[in-house]
């Protein structure tokens, strides 16, 4: 960023460095029985941990949920930190994990964060992602919309509708405004919110995901279920007839025979 837009500003969040190391911040679900959710992931951090290993990158996973954690741990992996996966984010929560990875990035601990959860899509669809959150990007910030998900229902079946929000308009500031603090404090007070924000965001998106992921796996479940039921009963019924028939078959024959 620039200062009056000539003098560089220099603020510690959006540092870029070599990249000796990067935190790979992942979610997953607490508990199973929600289709492939977790497998997708468990693939694609594998996929991104092999990835940076092979350009000889140190990778470390904090995990968010304990389908993770646990799939790590049978590997014989230690966490620095892990948590559960909440299935109501909370402001608080993600306002902690930010301040976690944003205290390991400015101590040095590491070199880039990157943050993996699944983007909810629709009902029947979702998108595990990867996206850098630390250093943040000094563009780009700016022409990110937003998208308002709302579950009701169509015809006796859930729907979700969409509301796509456009990226707020820039205010421009008068050129004799004068700020009480520096420009540097305030951007350092407003950029770990906007950290909160995107974490929060992708852990809401990633519980979205896994419940969705859960109504059609027990959709599925159903479905065989009646599927089962119906093949059961024909063949039940089968038997049966086969059974009476031949009883009707027995007695005609012992009546043929006794006449």
């Amino acid at each position: 960023g620039e200062r009056r837009g000539r003098e560089p500003i220099a603020l510690p969040i959006l540092e870029t460095r070599e990249v000796s190391k990067v935190t790979l911040l992942a979610i997953s679900g607490d508990r199973g029985l929600c289709g492939s959710y977790n497998a997708y992931v468990i693939k694609k951090v594998e996929a991104r941990k092999k990835e940076l290993e092979d350009q000889g990158i140190e990778v470390e996973i904090i995990p968010v949920g304990t389908k993770l954690s646990s799939y790590y741990k049978r590997r014989g992996m230690q966490f620095e930190a892990a948590y559960n996966c909440p299935q109501v984010p909370t402001a608080e929560f993600a306002s902690s994990l930010s301040r976690s990875m944003l205290d390991k990035f400015l101590e040095g601990d590491t070199d880039k964060v990157e943050l993996i959860y699944t983007k909810f899509v629709s009902l029947i669809a979702s998108s595990p992602t990867i996206r850098t959150i630390l250093p943040l990007s000094a563009t780009g910030i700016e022409t990110e919309g937003d998208e308002i998900f709302e579950l009701t229902t169509k015809d006796g079946d859930f729907v979700v509708e969409t509301t796509t929000l456009e990226p707020a308009e820039p205010k421009i500031f008068p050129k004799d405004t004068i700020f009480e603090q520096d420009p540097v404090q305030i951007l350092n007070g407003i950029l770990p919110l906007y950290l909160d924000g995107q974490i929060l965001r992708s852990l809401q998106e990633s519980v979205a995901s896994e419940l969705a992921s859960r109504m059609q796996s027990m959709q599925s479940a159903s479905d065989n279920a009646k599927d089962l039921k119906k093949q059961l009963s024909r063949t039940y019924n089968r038997i049966r007839q086969a059974g009476v028939t031949q009883e009707i078959l027995e007695i005609v024959a012992g009546a043929s025979a006794a006449a």
